[in-house]
């Protein structure tokens, strides 16, 4: 018998991969196809897209009623101006996806002798008339496609429409990182874009497929149970929803690491500490998904999304910019009902240490884990932030020089520097306040307490900016801690300002330094100048 596993790489595999069927995932499908539409479906990577599609297209094959099949247009990537090469490319993967998913009755003819612009929809009438039932049509990787190519193959799928399902697909769906309305001519002419309107104005639907919910998570962990008998807490799987916020990849991940890299034995319950752990190993390893989504932070258009979320200032994105649909469509940032912020904790954390890793590149004065704890074992956080400061004083022209994220420039080495210093004894949880001007923190230390059992020392910090002109965060920042504080359920907090005003008016400040202050509900904040 094979055990199933927990997949993270490629399209999960029924019978090999615990799995969220399919049509749990996207109700709505069978319904476009019953009724010859023509659709968009568009997801971030890594969110079980092509699993969802290849269940769903072996579905409807084996219900007798269509002839379904997920063709990739990722071959036809390296010809965007030559319609005929990328068609041919394309073509050859088709036929050999139809073999592989087929019965023989059901797959095409010898393709015909076409010219390029018309070879894809000549082949794709030829399919239709040969084949014994209604052809259905996933095309998957579709924004693989750029430039005339693209162009071409929507325009041939369009004009190809009005003879379905005799001569052509009786049901198409463009599946792709994007939504096919969001590609617009840009200005100057980019090749890469789609000319307005739509060559594919026939679609009736846009789809995107959601990241699971608790309950899928749930489900999902609970058929791992159902076959070895290990169990999931609670906790644990809310803790896991909490930090991916469903995300699918990242859900599989955490119960990858902690089964099968781990190997937490299965006579033990997996709990929302195995989960932690899971956590940073994930983003200590870097993993390629996480590593290719966040290559993505030197684009400009993600970086006027993600930097004012960092620095937490006040600002209203536009809900048709397409630099945020393009940040979102890559999943990297989610919308809410009243603003926008990082995808999911996991994201925010990698985020900003992926800034950080850079910035600590050829810089001395970096902490080495452990390098701040008490007799007793609980960490020394006025010490580390005393030496913090003195290294952000020596090294800050040098940090910012160089930094594309300029702004934030102060919050993220703060984050590195506390990252490096409590690595293996502790976690920082980040919360950035949209809108508030402020990144909140929670270090999580784990040591021995007075009484020889484990225990967790709970520090919360609030990062704030002085910057130049503006009002002096001070009172707003001690007033907001107090409220992240009750939220904790903490006593006392240490509230970090960044004086970024110009040196001759720091000499004049009569705030630097350290000094404690009462907050308005009696809890006892310790303000940090830098």
């Amino acid at each position: 018998m094979v055990v199933r596993t927990f997949g993270t790489a490629g399209p999960c595999v029924p019978g090999k991969h615990f799995m969220i069927p399919a049509s749990a995932r996207l109700p709505e499908v069978p319904g476009l196809v019953a009724r010859e539409n023509y659709f968009v479906l568009h997801a971030p990577r890594q969110t079980g897209k092509t699993t969802a599609l290849q269940a769903l297209a072996a579905d409807l094959t084996a219900g007798g009623r269509h002839a379904a099949v997920v063709l990739s247009m990722e071959a036809g990537r390296s010809w965007p101006d030559d319609v005929g090469a990328a068609t041919r490319a394309i073509l050859s993967l088709a036929r050999e996806a139809a073999q592989d998913y087929l019965p023989a009755d059901l797959r095409p003819p010898a393709w015909p002798d076409a010219w390029g612009e018309g070879l894809l929809a000549a082949a794709f009438g030829a399919w239709a008339r040969a084949c014994p039932r209604p052809l259905v049509l996933f095309l998957d990787e579709i924004d693989a496609l750029t430039g005339r190519t693209l162009l071409s193959i929507l325009g041939q799928i369009r004009d190809g429409y009005r003879r379905r399902p005799a001569g052509f697909p009786s049901s198409i769906a463009l599946c792709g990182l994007r939504d096919v309305r969001e590609y617009k001519t840009a200005s100057g002419g980019d090749p890469t874009r789609l000319a307005s309107p739509s060559p594919f104005n026939i679609k009736v639907a846009s789809l995107r497929l959601n990241d699971f919910t608790l309950d899928e998570v749930r489900a999902l962990y609970g058929q791992h149970t159902a076959e070895t008998g290990q169990a999931f807490t609670s906790q644990a799987v809310e803790h896991a929803f909490a930090l991916t916020m469903g995300q699918p990849w990242l859900v599989n991940a955490l119960a990858h690491e902690i089964v099968d890299r781990m190997k937490v034995s299965p006579t033990t319950t997996i709990t929302a500490d195995h989960v932690d752990e899971a956590d940073e190993r994930l983003i200590v390893a870097r993993e390629t998904h996480l590593d290719s989504l966040l290559d993505r932070l030197r684009d400009p258009r993600v970086r006027r999304i993600i930097e004012p979320i960092l620095a937490g200032a006040e600002v209203r994105f536009d809900p048709f910019s397409d630099d945020l649909a393009y940040t979102t469509d890559l999943g990297l940032v989610r919308r809410t009902a009243s603003t926008v912020e990082i995808a999911n904790p996991i994201y925010r954390n990698m985020i900003t240490r992926v800034l950080a890793d850079g910035l600590f590149d050829g810089i001395t004065g970096a902490p080495r884990p452990r390098s701040f704890v008490l007799a007793d074992g609980r960490l020394d956080l006025p010490g580390l932030l005393a030496h913090f400061t003195e290294f952000w004083h020596r090294t800050e022209d040098v940090l910012e020089a160089d930094e594309p994220y300029r702004e934030v420039t102060p919050h993220v080495t703060l984050l590195g520097y506390l990252d490096r210093a409590i690595n293996g004894s502790g976690f920082v949880d980040r919360e950035y306040g949209v809108g508030r001007g402020a990144m909140d923190l929670l270090i999580r230390w784990s040591h021995t307490g007075p009484d020889g059992r484990p225990a967790v020392q709970r520090e919360a910090l609030e990062i704030k900016t002085h910057r130049p002109g503006a009002v002096d965060p001070t009172q707003a920042g001690i007033r907001q801690l107090d409220g992240y504080l009750m939220r904790l359920g903490l006593p006392a907090g240490n509230l970090v300002i960044f004086d970024q005003r110009p040196a001759e008016r720091k000499r004049v400040s009569a705030e630097a330094g350290t000094h404690v202050a009462t907050s308005p509900t009696g809890r006892a904040i310790t303000v940090v100048r830098i």
